[in-house]
């Protein structure tokens, strides 16, 4: 058996130019692939075997695109595939597919040249010779996608539902940040919370100079009755909203918590946010833009519980 070290998820993505390609490999970008767009067959098992050959590297899942662009390079697709079926390798054939007259239609509106057109043919003609070069592909394609009638939020969520797995929730990034307030409010949050209103450990003399990364605040912070509270009802938001924001099909969700200055309450809650929607599988970042800005003890009175 292969080592999950070894194992490999490999996508190709192959289909009518046209059909949505690029939209789809920004997609298993955001799944955390390691996507490479027109890679002629035969270097797929060398890209492997380069990523074998570095135990530290992160590759361990790719996405290429292959397709009728390659010319003659295309013809050593079946031979690659047969090469890399002897392997202990996960391959998935992603295949999209649209109809020939919306083809022509995104096409003319793009203003592009058909890539099998170099001879002066028509669209429809580049579009004919296409599916001829593309026919046993997507016979042995394991996804097909027909998106005709599909905008490209809508093939997002069609690609999220076949390849994320739950892995990552569908393929949503979340960053989750805290702040304080009377450094300003953050611009670029989708969702921003108010938790000044909780109680405040700045005020206890042994909690001043420490941060809501501090055990001490975290118990502070967290178990009281009105924290305690907020949790109950935040959590149950999150539940509510996420996945309203995965099926719109956002890639990116910024969530800003705020304080007073961004040392305590805001910085123990932002831990505890992430820490709970990593917990459902979205893949969550933590930050915390003022923390570097929180009020020091003096030198000589620092304390020894301090983590600094």
């Amino acid at each position: 058996m292969t080592s999950e070290q070894d194992a490999f998820d490999l996508v190709i993505v192959t289909g009518m130019s046209g059909a949505g390609r690029t939209e789809a490999l920004r997609v298993f970008e955001d799944l955390g692939y390691f996507c490479v767009d027109n890679l002629p067959p035969a270097l797929i098992g060398g890209l492997i075997e380069l990523c074998k050959n570095k135990p530290d590297t992160p590759c361990r899942k790719l996405a290429v695109v292959c397709d009728a662009r390659m010319g003659n390079f295309f013809e050593h697709m079946h031979d690659e595939l047969e090469h890399l079926a002897t392997q202990h390798i996960s391959i998935r054939i992603l295949f999209l597919d649209a109809a020939d007259e919306k083809l022509i239609a995104r096409y003319k509106s793009s203003r592009r040249r058909h890539p099998l057109c170099d001879d002066g043919a028509s669209i429809s003609r580049g579009i004919a010779r296409e599916r001829d070069v593309l026919y046993d592909i997507r016979q042995r394609a394991h996804v097909i996608i027909d998106t005709t009638h599909m905008l490209p939020a809508e093939l997002r969520t069609k690609l999220n539902e076949a390849f994320a797995h739950g892995a990552t929730t569908r393929g949503l990034a979340v960053t989750v940040y805290s702040f304080g307030f009377k450094h300003g409010v953050p611009r670029d949050a989708d969702l921003v919370v108010d938790v000044r209103f909780l109680p405040n450990p700045y005020y206890e003399a042994r909690l001043k100079y420490l941060t809501g990364l501090d055990q001490e605040v975290r118990d502070y912070v967290l178990y009281n009755e009105e924290t305690e509270k907020f949790l109950k009802r935040w959590e149950a938001l999150l539940d509510c909203v996420m996945p309203g924001y995965v099926n719109e099909g956002k890639q990116q969700l910024a969530i800003g918590i705020g304080c007073t200055g961004g040392q305590h309450r805001s910085v123990c809650l932002a831990e505890v946010t992430g820490e709970y929607l990593a917990s459902l599988g979205y893949r969550v970042s933590v930050a915390h833009r003022d923390l570097s800005l929180a009020q020091k003890r003096e030198p000589s009175a620092r304390s020894a519980t301090s983590k600094e």
